[in-house]
């Protein structure tokens, strides 16, 4: 039987401990390029698909994300079809919100392993979407004493502040993106300028900060300047050869002389303790993430069982069986 699982269901099934959880076991196991290669795009005129594919090491599920973008309509959707190890398709999910959430899951994964010890003061830039996921994902992993948000708009500012009121922190609309991050022992980048140029300055952060950039994803945006990159102790990258290569803030960084390559560790070496992330209190660190298969399948497995233990979802009225070969 195959599940169909929309965007509703998911959302009601994801649970952010449950999703850490699975992202830390997906990360110490074995995430090899053979098991998850990098990420394949097609480009036509005004609209590409992207593909992520990977086979997972602990929940005996493989799958792959398909995301259809279009720039003339200005609307993008999102796919996950999961198999068994019999290639049979147990599961096709609405990965919309998948997307965002895995991505501020594995966040909450390397900010948890990046960040000093004490409680955190918080500065987000950016407030849609994956600016509120990724504080609550972070939340849910580490004890945060506040919380300053800044975009460009301010009631996007207030509404964001009013959105996560629940938290159980306060949280304050910044009135620039500089002081927000001179008084923050943690950065969420979440957001891009319309014209791609850096949001947040390497000299703006102060000694100790752990920097979370989720917005560069393709050579032609940017996020973070080259200082930030240079100063940077340490790199911790989702897909290190995409980050290095295929990233508008590291190609902008190699221009600038700056040599990534050896500070730039893999999340899964972190994870796994194969590497150390921070070595001092008053190193600056910086995770990069473009996205990635593990992330994808890992939060779509946990969706997927909550859906069967919750009795969500709708079968798939017809059936698409796996063939003899």
């Amino acid at each position: 039987m195959t599940l169909l699982i929309d965007d509703q269901t998911v959302r009601d099934s994801f649970d952010w401990k449950l999703a850490v959880e699975a992202l830390r076991a997906a990360y110490a196991g074995d995430v090899s390029d053979s098991r998850y290669p990098d990420r394949s795009m097609a480009r036509g005129d005004g609209t590409w698909l992207r593909t992520l594919t990977g086979v997972s090491a602990d929940t005996g599920l493989m799958g792959a994300k398909l995301i259809a973008a279009s720039m003339k309509a200005r609307q993008a959707s999102y796919l996950i079809p999961l198999f068994d190890e019999n290639a049979e398709l147990v599961a096709l999910l609405d990965g919309q919100s998948i997307t965002g959430i895995r991505t501020a899951a594995t966040s909450a994964v390397a900010a948890d392993l990046l960040a000093g010890p004490d409680e955190l003061t918080v500065a987000v830039i950016g407030s849609g979407f994956e600016a509120k996921k990724h504080l609550r994902a972070l939340a849910s992993v580490r004890p945060i004493h506040s919380a300053v948000v800044w975009s460009p708009r301010e009631e996007s500012r207030l509404a964001f502040a009013e959105e996560l009121s629940d938290l159980e922190f306060p949280i304050t609309p910044a009135d620039d993106a500089q002081s927000a991050v001179r008084a923050a022992t943690l950065v969420i980048c979440a957001a891009r300028s319309h014209d791609e140029s850096p949001t947040v300055i390497g000299e703006w952060f102060g000694p100790g900060t752990t920097v979370i950039s989720v917005g560069s994803t393709l050579p032609e945006q940017r996020e973070v300047d080259a200082e930030l990159l240079d100063r940077a102790h340490v790199i911790v990258a989702d897909m290190v050869n995409e980050v290095l290569h295929d990233t508008g803030d590291a190609l902008a960084a190699a221009e600038a002389g700056v040599n990534l390559a050896t500070k730039t560790i893999s999340l899964a070496e972190l994870v796994a303790g194969r590497r150390p992330g921070r070595t001092h209190p008053d190193q600056i660190v910086v995770y990069k993430s473009v996205g990635s298969a593990v992330q994808d399948i890992a939060v779509a497995a946990m969706c997927l069982a909550e859906a069967r233990r919750n009795g969500s979802g709708v079968p798939l009225p017809i059936s698409i069986p796996a063939v003899q070969k």
